[in-house]
């Protein structure tokens, strides 16, 4: 084949795809993701990476206690991660019989039609861009300050973002395995850390002793009890990435779910043993005080001033790592959307030396530097008004798509004529159901506002235009190119979709 051109797509040659025109390119441009560059302890990494624990346990738990009021945010946890738990069971298994870096979008196009899988994975753009964003609107104030207590110097936040955004830039091009090895490194610190401030918080206890009250089941049962599982399920944000991971691991089928449940356990054991240990620390009658008091500093305090710089220095690290991790998530998603002809077919391009989807992080590279410049020129809030309303929306979009995926694995099982399997899908579904209706209606309140104001609904309603989007762009695939149409969510190491899917 004539290196100028190409007229397959990455993965076995599925019937009719030669009928696609071909696409001129450059000798350095190849049309699949590297295989084999990952095992278990890299995804690993990626995943903790994307939920960030240092920063959920210095942002999400004070926000936890000041909102809720709820003492006993390690039960909380623990049932939250019970929840998710129940849901990988489903999501994994699914993941074995379809290695597909688009992951959520794949997976809904099994369950649930391709028109649907098209809506669900455009909803998953939207919101791994606005997480990743988000994270530059607290990397720079972050940053700036840290840097000002170390040597004086002052600079604006936009200074420090567009550093973070470079190293992003830098390395979302580049072989994955660098972005892991970096990963790995940055990850182990903030884990190492939140472990010895657990140890500290636990030796040196408000009252006579280590406080077991906040583990009492029955805090769950507490007035308010909605909310604090919406701000929990947010603390898991990023638990479901490995999926997207698939075509680079090797021996998906196993590195996928190994890693996802390893990183469930780690995470739920990190959440449980530090909001166990501050409580213990401050006692808990004063935890909703404190958190509003102190805020992120209550987590930083616990083992004395040197850990406070120490701290600060990891939470900016921490911020840098889950900005990488998002970006190679929503680069891997729009790269599956290019390979599927269902948006522009350049974004399914990737490096020949490397095989990192290059023109799907070059574009969501230029938006992070647009949201970057905006919010600068513009004089807004960076932490209020990116950080906090762009993540938890992005969080809201995560309950949202995980809800939908269960739900489409269950239609799966049911469709397939395994209802047994049906059932801790439908389970699942159920509750993340729930608790996607208290999330939505409770948005205003998340982001701060009163109930009657634009943004609480208008937020939210953003993803309904995507999932909308979605639905027209397959529909128009299937009218111009139904060749292409039958293939879309198929895995390229030779999967298709099996008879009955729309």
């Amino acid at each position: 084949m004539d290196d100028l051109t190409d007229t397959t797509r990455s993965g076995p040659s599925w019937p009719g795809l030669v009928a696609h025109p071909p696409r001129l390119r450059h000798p350095s441009v190849g049309v699949a993701l590297a295989r084999d560059r990952l095992g278990v302890p890299a995804v690993v990494f990626f995943v903790l990476a994307q939920v960030a624990p240092l920063t959920v346990a210095a942002g999400v738990l004070p926000t936890f206690w000041a909102v809720t009021g709820i003492t006993g945010a390690p039960i909380v946890f623990a049932a939250v991660a019970l929840v998710l738990a129940v849901f990988c069971v489903g999501y994994l298994g699914l993941a074995r019989a379809i290695t597909h870096a688009g992951g959520i979008y794949a997976f809904t196009t099994r369950g649930l039609g391709r028109p649907a899988g098209v809506g669900t994975a455009l909803v998953a753009v939207g919101t791994y861009e606005l997480l990743q964003v988000a994270l530059y609107g607290m990397f720079g104030p972050a940053t700036s300050g840290l840097v000002t207590d170390l040597t004086g110097r002052i600079a604006p936040w936009w200074v420090y973002s567009l550093l973070a955004w470079a190293v992003v830039a830098v390395l979302g091009v580049r072989d994955v395995r660098l972005s892991g090895r970096l990963l790995a490194v940055l990850s182990a610190g903030e884990i190492l850390l939140l472990l010895v401030l657990s140890v500290a918080g636990l030796t040196h206890p408000a009252g006579s002793g280590v406080d077991m009250s906040t583990l009492n089941p029955t805090h769950l049962l507490a007035p308010g009890i909605g909310a604090a599982l919406v701000i929990a399920v947010l603390a898991f944000v990023g638990f479901e990435g490995a999926p997207v991971l698939s075509e680079e691991t090797r021996h998906p089928q196993r590195t996928v779910p190994a890693a996802t449940y390893t990183a469930l356990a780690v995470m739920n054991g990190v959440y449980v043993l530090v909001s166990w240990a501050m409580a213990t620390h401050y006692g808990p009658t004063h935890l909703a005080a404190v958190a509003g008091e102190q805020g992120p500093m209550m987590l930083f305090t616990l083992a004395g001033p040197t850990f406070v710089q120490v701290g600060q220095v990891l939470f900016v690290t921490s911020l840098l790592a889950a900005a990488l991790a998002f970006h190679n998530a929503v680069n891997r998603i729009t790269f599956t959307l290019g390979r599927d002809h269902l948006l522009p077919i350049a974004l399914g391009w990737t490096g020949r030396r490397g095989g990192a989807p290059w023109v799907a992080s070059l574009t969501q590279t230029t938006l992070g530097l647009l949201v970057i410049v905006g919010y600068a020129v513009s004089g807004s809030d960076p932490i209020v008004q990116l950080f906090y309303t762009a993540g938890t929306t992005g969080g809201l979009g995560v309950l949202l798509l995980i809800t939908i995926v269960s739900l489409a694995i269950t239609t799966h099982h049911l469709r397939t004529h395994t209802p047994l399997r049906a059932v801790l899908p439908a389970t699942a579904t159920l509750i993340l159901g729930v608790m996607s209706w208290l999330a939505v209606t409770g948005f205003p309140t998340l982001l701060g506002v009163p109930d009657t104001a634009v943004i609480g609904w208008l937020l939210p309603g953003g993803y309904l235009v995507l999932a909308s989007i979605g639905l027209l762009l397959a529909q128009r695939l299937r009218r111009t190119d139904s060749t292409a149409y039958t293939t879309l969510g198929a895995s390229p190491t030779g999967s298709t979709p099996p008879a009955g899917v729309r």
